[in-house]
């Protein structure tokens, strides 16, 4: 299981105080009111960032950093992710999983049968959509609704799925 999870990704800059916009990768952008520290992965290092402040605009968080105060030294994290520590995560409801603990899982058919991995999570708003690469039927659309999805068992990295008719042709 991974131990960082992504929160976000920094997108541009906002302002010249070094303030940047961050588009959410969690389901939950609420969580970043409660955010005190950040890592952030320069793809070399990951640096503890403490947040200072939270803004909203349209789908993006506004970050301000205590150790950032203005645009030149913030500018060359963009397209960066933001990452927490699995222990800092928002506490997960029943039947919910951290995407980056399903990536890679082995996906089998109600009767057991092997059917693929699960290649992406994909989110529309209704509900996540599963992309399942499978050898015979290439990547299939697995909507991620209980009538689908019978059982997901993160600790065996499998899922049981009843795959609806028109799923695969």
């Amino acid at each position: 299981m991974e131990e960082m999870l992504q929160i976000g990704v920094i997108t541009s800059t906002h302002g010249v105080h070094g303030e940047v916009k961050v588009f959410p990768t969690t389901d939950d952008s609420a969580r970043f009111k409660k955010l005190k520290t950040v890592l952030l992965d320069t793809g070399k290092e990951l640096l503890t960032l403490e947040v200072q402040g939270v803004k909203f605009f349209k789908q993006y968080v506004i970050l301000k950093f205590r150790e950032i105060d203005n645009i030149n030294e913030i500018e060359k994290y963009k397209r960066c992710p933001l990452l927490v520590k699995r222990e800092d995560a928002v506490p997960l409801e029943k039947d919910e999983y951290f995407i980056a603990d399903m990536l890679g899982m082995g996906v089998v058919t109600e009767k057991g049968e092997e059917f693929g991995t699960l290649k992406d999570v994909i989110s529309t708003g209704a509900n996540d959509v599963y992309v399942v690469a499978s050898r015979e039927y290439g990547d299939v659309l697995i909507p991620a609704i209980k009538e689908c999805i019978l059982e997901v068992d993160i600790e065996n990295q499998k899922m049981k799925v009843h795959l609806l008719e028109g799923l695969i042709s």
